[in-house]
C-alpha cells in the first residue's frame, strides 16, 4: 500500500509532538535522537512548503496587481 502524503498541519502537528516529548523526557536517549532526526526533516519539508506557499503568494500578487484577475472577473 503506497504511503500517504502527509501535509503541512499534519507535519506541524507532528513536529510539536516530538518537541513535547524530547522536552518533557518521555523517551530514552536513543529514541530521543531519533525523534530529533525525524524533527530536523520535518522542519525541513515544512519549511520548504512555507517557501514555496510565500512564491506562489507573491506570483498571484503580482498577478493581481497587472490587472489579470480584473480581465479574468470581466467574463463572468
Amino acid at each position: 500500500m503506497p504511503k500517504k502524503k502527509s501535509t503541512i498541519e499534519a507535519d506541524l502537528i507532528r513536529l510539536s509532538e516530538i518537541i513535547e516529548q524530547i522536552e518533557h523526557n518521555e523517551t530514552t536517549l536513543e529514541n530521543a535522537i531519533k525523534l530529533y532526526k525525524e524533527g530536523l526533516q520535518l522542519s525541513a519539508k515544512c519549511g520548504e512548503t512555507l517557501t514555496n506557499y510565500d512564491q506562489e503568494i507573491h506570483i498571484l500578487q503580482k498577478e493581481n496587481e497587472s490587472g489579470q484577475w480584473q480581465k479574468l472577473l470581466q467574463h463572468f
